[in-house]
């Protein structure tokens, strides 16, 4: 495993694209022209990979089937999606046809089908990534503490926690590139969907495929905040990617 002089550590930053996931009802499909009208103005591009689901938006039991021609947790890849309509069409493999559907599958409320951006993809256009995690304090001092020779100290105890990250990634000539679509993501409207996963170590099994069990890493969804860009006739084109947890981090810093 290849390793940073200072650190001794692999890193990398692994990143999932904002406002990539979308609903739909049986009633959203044209199995005949193989089209899935999801919300509109989301971020999917031509050849992102996504995942087919059926959800129950009240976190109760799952009960529904998906379209025939869709498997749940199988790896679909966008082969159109027109943002001003919401038409989705897929295809099984990458750059391939799209998929044929049979039925519109069947999902009564509080059920809803879902598609989703299928996995995480280290971006290689990284320089460095930081996150610092911070906690409240909560000032539980009382009052009527009998005097003494020294002033009393003030009592804490701590509140809830809060983090702050930041990625340095540098721009390309690849339209496709995932540090390009970094910086444009922090102007989406909708950035549901966002995620990082920070790792401290990355093992690679085979491939490029991550052994998750051997690597270190911190995960979580995100808002992205602001993208600071610095142009300079020295270096290559950098942006400074800021972000905030959108929820409680995974941190798995354990190597097996």
């Amino acid at each position: 495993m290849p390793a940073t002089v200072l650190s001794g550590a692999s890193g990398a930053f692994a990143y999932k694209p904002a406002s990539t996931g979308g609903t739909f009802a049986p009633a959203n499909v044209v199995f005949a022209s193989a089209e899935i009208t999801i919300e509109t103005y989301r971020n999917f591009k031509v050849g992102d990979p996504v995942k087919f689901s059926v959800y129950n938006v009240q976190g109760g039991t799952v009960a529904g089937t998906l379209p025939a021609g869709l498997v749940a947790g199988t790896t679909y890849y966008v082969f159109s999606y027109v943002a001003a309509t919401g038409v989705l069409k897929v295809s099984a493999t990458l750059g391939g046809t799209s998929v044929t559907l049979t039925t519109a599958g069947t999902a009564a409320a509080p059920n809803e089908f879902r598609v989703d951006y299928a996995d995480y993809a280290v971006v290689a256009q990284v320089r460095d990534w930081t996150f610092e995690i911070t906690r409240s304090e909560i000032d539980v001092t009382t009052i009527g503490q009998a005097p003494g020779q020294y002033a009393p100290f003030k009592n804490y105890i701590t509140g809830f926690a809060d983090g702050t990250g930041s990625a340095t990634v540098y721009m390309t000539d690849e339209d496709s590139a995932f540090a390009n679509r970094m910086i444009e993501d922090v102007l989406q409207r909708n950035q549901v969907g966002a995620s990082v996963r920070l790792y401290v170590d990355r093992v690679v099994s085979s491939g490029t495929t991550t052994d998750e069990t051997k690597s270190r890493s911190i995960a979580m969804d995100v808002v992205l905040t602001s993208a600071s860009m610095n142009v300079n006739p020295d270096d290559a084109i950098s942006v400074s990617i800021n972000f905030r947890p959108a929820g409680a981090p995974t941190i798995d810093l354990s190597q097996v």
